[in-house]
C-alpha cells in the first residue's frame, strides 16, 4: 500500500547512521506530541463517559449501590427494614461489585502506523489516543491497567499520564514497534485491548493472539486504518514506499490495482476477524477520518458485556466498522 517512508533497516538488522538520525528525530517528535495526545485522550474519555455508566453492577463490595425489590432468591436477613417501612414493598440493599479486573493495553507503534493520507490523524497517534482514553475510563471504573510487554498493571488516577510516560520512554521497544503483539503470557482471566493496523501476515497475527488466548485471556482488537488503505485513491503513475524496509515500487496506472487491492484487504480483514471470533474475542475497525469517540464507546460497551451503540456491518465476519459504510 502507499505509505510514507520509514527508517530502513540493513540486511544484518543493524541501523546505519542516517536511520539512527531519523529515529532520534522521530523520538523527539513523539515526545513533543504526547502532551497534546494526552489532552485529546482526556477530552474523548470525558465525552464517552457521558454516554456510558461505567460497569457498575451488583456484587461483593463495601459500597452501597441501590435498593431493589425483595425477591424469592433473597434471604430475610438482606431486607432493609427502614426502606421497606416507607413502602408497601420489601427492599434489599445492593452493593456495588468492586473486584478489580486487570486489562492490558497495547498500541502498535510500528513504522506502518505513521501513515496518514485521508485521515485527520496518523494511525499511530490515533492508536495512542485510544489507548490513553481507554486507560482513563477503565481506571475510573476501578480497573487495573498496564501496557502489555512494557509496564506492570496498576490502578492510579494518573493512569493515562503514566502510560504516556511509559510510551515516551519505550517508544522504540520491540514490544511496541515490531507490528506484532508481544509474545508471552498474561495473568489468567485478564483482558487485553490491542490497537493497531494488523497488516502483518494473517498467520503471524493469529499465532500471537492465540498464544495470549491460550492462557484464558479475553481480548478485543481495534484495527485502525486510514481510509486510503482501503480505497487506494491514487491515479496514474504512483510510487509506493514500504515503511518498514524502505522498499519502492512504481505502478504505471495505480487505479488499475484498486479492485484487486480492495479484494485482498477485505480478505485479510475477514481472516483476522474470523480468528478473533473463533477465540471468543471481539474485532472492530476504525478509520482515522472518523471520531475517536466511536470505537472507544464500542470498546467500553463490549468490556461491560453489552452490545449495541455501534454500527455493525452486515458482513459474515461480524466486523463493526468505524469508517464509511
Amino acid at each position: 500500500m502507499a505509505t510514507y517512508p520509514g527508517p530502513a533497516r540493513a540486511q544484518d538488522g543493524s541501523r546505519d547512521s542516517g536511520s539512527l538520525r531519523l529515529l532520534e528525530e522521530e523520538a523527539h517528535g513523539l515526545a513533543e506530541t504526547l502532551p497534546d495526545l494526552l489532552l485529546e485522550a482526556d477530552r474523548i474519555a470525558s465525552t464517552v463517559a457521558q454516554g456510558i455508566h461505567g460497569r457498575r453492577r451488583a456484587g461483593p463490595g463495601e459500597t452501597f449501590w441501590q435498593f431493589r425489590q425483595y425477591g424469592p432468591q433473597d434471604s430475610a436477613q438482606s431486607i432493609d427494614w427502614r426502606r421497606s417501612a416507607s413502602s408497601d414493598q420489601l427492599y434489599v440493599r445492593e452493593r456495588e461489585w468492586e473486584a478489580a479486573h486487570t486489562l492490558w493495553l497495547w498500541p502498535d507503534l510500528s513504522a506502518s502506523m505513521t501513515f496518514r493520507h485521508l485521515g485527520s490523524a496518523s494511525k499511530r497517534n490515533r492508536a495512542i489516543v485510544l489507548t490513553l482514553a481507554a486507560a482513563e475510563l477503565l481506571v475510573r471504573s476501578g480497573e487495573r491497567v498496564g501496557l502489555l510487554g512494557v509496564t506492570r498493571a496498576f490502578a492510579s488516577r494518573r493512569a493515562a499520564a503514566r502510560l504516556a510516560e511509559a510510551l515516551a520512554v519505550n517508544a522504540f521497544s520491540p514490544a511496541l514497534t515490531s507490528g506484532l503483539v508481544p509474545a508471552g503470557r498474561t495473568s489468567r482471566f485478564s483482558t487485553v485491548v490491542l490497537v493497531g493496523d494488523f497488516l502483518d501476515p494473517v498467520d503471524d497475527v493469529c499465532r500471537r493472539i492465540e498464544e495470549i488466548a491460550s492462557g484464558g485471556v479475553a481480548g478485543h482488537l481495534v484495527q485502525v486504518l486510514d481510509p486510503a488503505e482501503e480505497t487506494l485513491p491514487y491515479e496514474g503513475r504512483t510510487e509506493f514506499v514500504g515503511p518498514e524496509l524502505g522498499e519502492r515500487w512504481i505502478a504505471d496506472r495505480a487505479e488499475s490495482l484498486r479492485s484487486a487491492f480492495g479484494e485482498r484487504m477485505t480478505a485479510h480483514r475477514a481472516a483476522i476477524a474470523e480468528c478473533a471470533t473463533r477465540l471468543g474475542w471481539s474485532f472492530l475497525v476504525h478509520h482515522t477520518d472518523r471520531s475517536a469517540a466511536e470505537p472507544l464507546m464500542a470498546l467500553m460497551m463490549r468490556l461491560e458485556g453489552r452490545e449495541g451503540g455501534y454500527r455493525w456491518q452486515g458482513s459474515p465476519a461480524g466486523v463493526a466498522a468505524g469508517g464509511q459504510p
